[in-house]
């Protein structure tokens, strides 16, 4: 019993590849407004409107960056502190984040301390 309960948290984190440092850059999102959204005009990517920016800080949903490519990574560490302080108020900007990305769960995740905004 005791090793099919190990075997099974040993699995959970198998979903994981490893992290590696990368540098992306994208639109910054929040990631339910944009999945959404993704299907209509716009491509959901349009984030600077007052309630997106209270849905990722102040309710707490998480933002991600979506390249120009369409690849989209969900952001945690240092700017998702203090409730999305940092990441809520770059929404809709483009930003160049480097961190170390990971696949959780089917999701690719990047953890970042910072962001350069380079464009809008």
């Amino acid at each position: 019993m005791l090793a099919s309960v190990i075997n099974f948290f040993a699995e959970l984190g198998s979903d994981s590849a490893q992290a590696t440092t990368q540098t992306i850059t994208g639109r910054v999102v929040g990631l339910a407004y944009y999945a959404t959204n993704k299907d209509r005009p716009g491509r959901g990517l349009d984030q600077r409107l007052a309630e997106q920016r209270a849905s990722v800080k102040w309710e707490g949903n998480p933002a991600g960056i979506v390249t120009a490519d369409g690849k989209v990574y969900q952001v945690m560490g240092g700017l998702t502190a203090n409730n999305n302080a940092k990441i809520s108020e770059l929404l809709g900007q483009t930003v160049t984040v480097t961190g170390e990305v990971s696949e959780i769960h089917g999701m690719m995740v990047i953890s970042a301390d910072s962001a350069t905004v380079v464009g809008k």
